[in-house]
């Protein structure tokens, strides 16, 4: 059975979503980040610092995927491999799929999240905060412009249909969501989001992540 290391308040979220959009059956450990835990909680909980898990990332980071004898790090790379192994649908028909899929998890990771981020983590009720998410958001027009004309073609980021590249992608573009009026100038990126938040695997993530305490 694959065993996922990491709390939903995490990058872990993108590899739910997805094992719970196949309905694999999977093993969550909730791996927490050290930071977000006093000295005495950390007494109690496996965190990214215990050395069981440091064993297994030495980076101590989350998430970490056990799938028999492979230990696979890196959010994106853990969704590739469950789609490529286990994904139907949701994964490559083929290597020009295969391709794509990766261009568009990299071109997220790399083009969108660091902006989406920084967008994410400003605080908006003050001044240098609303400069911060300001020109976040303007570094964030090109690239999520990119993505929509992408979407403009079949509603799609690969093969017409929904698969693993828009669960990578949308999970970096909802950093991004905080943006007033942001997302609602790109509107098939708006309505490609706003479909792929009403699916039953999202709102199950996400309702356990609203749920989650240390």
């Amino acid at each position: 059975m694959l065993r996922l290391h990491g709390v939903y308040r995490s990058r872990a979220a993108r590899n739910i979503w997805l094992l719970e959009e196949l309905g694999l059956p999977y093993d969550h450990v909730p791996v927490v980040q050290r930071y977000r835990l006093s000295d005495e909680q950390a007494e109690t909980r496996i965190h990214t610092q215990s050395e069981t898990f440091r064993s297994m990332s030495p980076a101590a980071a989350i998430p970490v995927l056990q799938d028999g004898d492979l230990i696979l790090s890196e959010s994106m790379a853990i969704n590739l491999h469950i789609a490529r192994t286990q994904g139907k649908d949701l994964g490559p028909r083929d290597e020009r799929e295969q391709a794509m899929m990766d261009q568009w998890s990299y071109y997220g990771i790399t083009a969108i999240e660091p902006p989406a981020l920084e967008l994410l983590y400003a605080d908006q009720a003050t001044d240098d905060g609303r400069a911060q998410v300001s020109a976040a958001a303007e570094k964030l027009r090109r690239p999520l412009s990119v993505v929509n004309g992408a979407l403009a073609e079949t509603g799609w980021l690969v093969g017409g249909r929904f698969t693993v590249a828009d669960i990578n992608m949308a999970e970096v573009v909802r950093y991004a969501m905080p943006a007033s009026g942001l997302i609602e100038g790109f509107p098939d990126l708006q309505h490609w989001i706003t479909q792929l938040h009403a699916r039953p695997a999202f709102r199950k993530m996400w309702q356990a992540r609203e749920a989650e305490t240390l």
